[in-house]
């Protein structure tokens, strides 16, 4: 290996530079970049925006003169990498600043061109108050019409992570902001009863949702733009287009190289593609999902680096394998943390799993010492050995230390029982004596080991009500006036014993509380005075927060 031509200059292809220069200070490395800038902090590009990095430069890791001096990279930023002549192993490469087109040869080439954001083909999608944001240039855009032009409202066209970074960026700023989601809920990766608790909190926040609707056409009216949606119209001063990422594999399509039907660039485990001296590594590049087996796109930055370093390790002819990816992800939704690891329960549902789950209301360390709040935890388990499936996790304190454990849990293979091991750092500003984890590990393990049954909260309004079950609320009397449920018998735990003769033996008890806690006690008091009783997983918090 003597020459490595690389094509894109941002994660996953400086982090393929960089490792390639640690491995062999003989090799000639070129990096093509198509735009201006390489190896910056696209993650941090909304909150440039929102002003909480309030410095541009802190943006920018590596500039194109830093990265050679300390890499000794032939770094070529505005290059354009158009066609690969995969039998003379060159590249053509267009310098957009002059128009040339040249080209470079290759021993080993490394793509890695990241996604481009999408822009649906509609009336009024290219207005100048029309912004997508993939880039340094994207965000400069946006940065400086909100500062010359100063609007008072703006409408984010999707509900993924960079739709939910920046309307809470704008929000920082002073606008006001709509989302437009074409699904019933925010976050993909999450399920709704996880994604009910971060609904809530956007509104709590002034954010508008507008779900189950699509953008239709966007009109330019008096310095405003009119948005008309499948389902009414919103105005608002400027668009920002956040519908997701489309692969930049055009390339490697058009060279002959193996791509899915979503433009996928298909690798093996060492990131090879299908010509023998051409790597891929990033967005662009098809994937393995860890838990499932299967095939995905799963565009995230932490894998992009990974790939790139396996792919500079085989390109330098150490044997390294890219194992897979599992999704794990958090986000800030204002004083909110987000957090998700391994598959959803609709992933689980559509491969037809074993699988089983649980819910938590926990929190995030001990409640005596001041400052926590709960995080509402949601574990999808297999039901065979307990193997943790995947996590999704949504409150204020603690949250992505949990699910960071929880990430780890699924790619050692680890089952409940495994977590109820676990010995995890504690104090009281910190957890509690039996953290989160444990306490997942400990419900999925009563789950599996017939301790308690459970009932979701979705299978709430189909109980019947015509006296064949039993159905049994456990607060307070005081929290049953404020929130009660239809058709439930109040009997407080605490009085559960005295008043047991109250209650049909034969007849199944569906039992509820706040939380899951009390009425998991009192399940388990039942269960040993023969009734067949079943607890309300997550409790009606969690069934109220999905039905609002």
């Amino acid at each position: 290996m003597k020459k490595v031509l690389i094509v894109g200059g941002v994660a996953g292809g400086a982090t393929a530079a960089a490792r390639l220069r640690r491995l062999n200070e003989s090799a000639e490395i070129i990096m093509i970049e198509r735009g201006e800038h390489i190896s910056f902090a696209n993650c941090g590009l909304p909150y440039y925006i929102g002003g909480s990095i309030a410095n541009r430069e802190d943006l920018l890791l590596q500039t194109p003169e830093s990265f050679r001096r300390r890499f000794n990279v032939d770094v070529r930023v505005q290059s354009e990498a158009l066609s690969i002549d995969r039998e003379s192993k060159t590249v053509e490469i267009k310098d957009r600043r002059t128009g040339k087109t040249y080209s470079e040869s290759y021993d080993k080439l490394l793509l890695s061109p990241g996604g481009a954001p999408i822009k649906p083909p509609i009336e009024g999608i290219n207005s100048e108050q029309v912004f997508t944001l993939r880039n340094m240039s994207d965000t400069d855009k946006i940065k400086e019409y909100i500062q010359k032009n100063h609007p008072k409202s703006a409408a984010v066209v999707g509900g993924g992570f960079i739709g939910i970074e920046m309307a809470e960026n704008l929000s920082e700023a002073g606008l006001e902001v709509s989302i437009i989601e074409l699904s019933d809920q925010v976050i993909a990766p999450l399920d709704i009863d996880i994604a009910c608790d971060v609904h809530h909190h956007l509104r709590r926040h002034r954010v508008s949702l507008h779900l189950n609707n699509g953008l239709q056409r966007i009109i330019e009216q008096n310095n405003s733009l009119s948005i008309e949606l499948s389902k009414g119209s919103i105005k608002a001063d400027m668009v920002i287009l956040a519908i997701g990422v489309r692969s930049e594999s055009l390339l490697a399509k058009d060279a002959g190289l193996k791509v899915n039907e979503r433009g996928g660039i298909v690798t093996d485990r060492h990131m090879l593609t299908s010509d023998p001296d051409i790597y891929a590594a990033g967005d662009a590049v098809e994937v393995t999902d860890f838990v499932t087996g299967q095939a995905a796109m799963i565009p995230l930055a932490g894998p992009a680096n990974k790939q790139a370093r396996i792919a500079a390790d085989n390109i330098c002819g150490i044997q390294s394998e890219y194992t897979g990816t599992q999704g794990s992800a958090v986000i800030k939704v204002f004083d909110m943390t987000v957090a998700s690891t391994g598959i959803n329960e609709k992933t689980a549902k559509r491969l037809a799993l074993n699988y089983d789950k649980a819910f938590l209301w926990l929190t995030g360390h001990a409640g005596y010492y001041p400052g926590t709040s709960s995080m509402s935890m949601k574990v999808i388990f297999e039901k065979e050995s307990g193997k943790i499936l995947g996590a999704q996790i949504a409150g204020y304190d603690g949250v992505d230390k949990r699910c960071d454990v929880l990430a780890t849990a699924i790619r050692a293979g680890m089952t409940a029982a495994d977590l109820t091991r676990l010995e995890l750092c504690y104090a009281p500003p910190y957890s509690s004596a039996k953290d989160p984890v444990n306490m997942a590990g400990y419900v999925i393990e009563n789950i599996l080991t017939g301790k308690t049954k459970s009932f979701h909260w979705h299978d709430v309004d189909a109980l019947p009500r015509d006296g064949s079950v039993t159905l049994l609320d456990v607060r307070t009397r005081g929290e049953i006036i404020h929130e009660g449920m239809n058709g439930f018998t109040n009997i407080p735990l605490d009085s559960l014993r005295e008043r047991l003769g109250e209650l049909d033996p034969s007849k199944p008890v569906y039992i509820v509380c706040h939380s899951g806690l009390r009425s998991y006690i009192a399940a388990r008091i039942l269960t040993q005075n023969g009734f067949d009783a079943f607890n309300l997983s997550g409790g009606y918090r969690l069934y109220n927060a999905v039905r609002c």
